[in-house]
């Protein structure tokens, strides 16, 4: 595992990033640019507050400045931090930045080339637009949270990644990158509206690719990726652990069954067969411990994987051998993603409130809403 804590100089080195504090996907994305070189400077409320999806856990390798916008010194320290600036990147409810004078029109009028970056649930415009929501909405509504359902029970998602990071954060980030590459062209910045809700909807497409070339059952009990099939799902073992199977291709399907000792090796494609072949497979699972299976199955394409916690996942060999993570304040925290071999990100320290721009006060205070 990688000690790294000390900020590289980054393919983004040179970018200037202006990030005002907020909670969830923003502050990630924020995270993100500046493993990756960006010199990101947040704008705080004093003290660096604590909130959940924000704070100083988030605020790694930034600068954090305290400025209260509602005073006209505060305001005028901010403006001038923006126009030295080539993006921005908030999080709020629409209308916030506007009543703060901070919005896209009247700053883009003083400095054109500023790509003005948006991060919401719902977008800038439509009927939810005002309206509050969280992870689990926004997929809720991008049609996609069925296809984790199971029999019997209802669909579960694991918190954050697939709205506010996968939908919300990177699909953000990709929008920035885009519009920062053709404002070198143009000599214009532009506005990166970016909702949550139309980031799920987009990596749906893989989904919807799959329905149109007939590869995408809509009846559930011939969709084997809705965890109804023997060699798709996750299994318990004997000591309560659980194991995962992803043996979709029929080589892997045949090895997978191979090494459960199942042979002659059933047919996959039957799905009249899988209920039978399923009490089977977990059966034969529930008889031996993980580690057990874990030896079974190592340096096989059987697509068999153990499933680990927060804490043990660190130590698996496959992370350990690709330093995905670092020690920072006694605690393990993933590597920057993904790995570039000339100028990789590198992970910063710990961010406090004292990095401030000249003029601009400790006792400085932002209002955000």
């Amino acid at each position: 595992m990688s000690d790294t804590t000390e900020t590289g100089s980054g393919p983004l080195a040179g970018l200037k990033i202006v990030e005002f504090a907020g909670i969830g996907p923003a502050p990630f994305a924020g995270l993100v640019l500046a493993d990756f070189g960006a010199t990101v400077t947040v704008v705080e409320r004093p003290g660096g507050e604590q909130r959940l999806g924000g704070g100083a856990a988030l605020n790694r390798g930034k600068q954090v400045v305290q400025a209260d916008l509602k005073s006209a010194h505060g305001l005028a320290r901010v403006r001038e931090l923006i126009a030295q600036a080539d993006a921005l990147v908030e999080g709020f409810r629409p209308g916030v930045m506007e009543r703060l004078g901070l919005g896209p029109d009247t700053l883009l009028a003083a400095h054109p080339r500023l790509v003005y970056a948006r991060l919401t649930g719902w977008g800038q415009t439509g009927p939810l637009a005002r309206t509050a929501g969280h992870d689990i909405n926004y997929v809720a509504l991008s049609g996609l949270m069925p296809f984790a359902g199971r029999p019997g029970q209802a669909p579960a998602l694991p918190a954050t990644l697939l709205g506010d990071v996968g939908g919300g954060a990177l699909t953000m980030l990709f929008g920035l990158m885009c519009a920062l590459w053709e404002s070198r062209r143009s000599g214009r910045g532009q506005v990166v509206d970016a909702a949550i809700i139309d980031g799920v909807g987009y990596m749906g497409t893989l989904i919807q690719a799959l329905r149109a070339g007939g590869r995408w059952d809509e009846d559930p009990e011939r969709n084997f990726f809705l965890h109804r099939s023997h060699f798709y799902d996750s299994f318990e073992c004997a000591d309560g652990r659980w194991l995962s199977l992803g043996a979709i291709e029929a080589p892997f399907h045949r090895e997978l069954m191979e090494r459960l000792g199942l042979t002659p090796v059933p047919a996959q494609d039957d799905p009249s067969q899988w209920p039978a072949l399923r009490e089977r497979v977990a059966a034969l699972i529930r008889e031996q411990p993980l580690a057990h299976w874990a030896a079974v199955f190592e340096d096989s394409d059987a697509c068999v994987a153990p499933v680990l916690t927060a804490s043990e996942a660190p130590l698996h060999p496959q992370h350990q051998a690709r330093r995905n993570f670092f020690m920072q304040d006694g605690l393990a925290w993933p590597m920057p993603a993904p790995k570039l071999s000339r100028t990789p990100a590198m992970p910063g320290p710990a961010a406090v409130a004292t990095n401030m721009p000249p003029g601009l006060s400790e006792s400085d205070d932002i209002r955000t809403g």
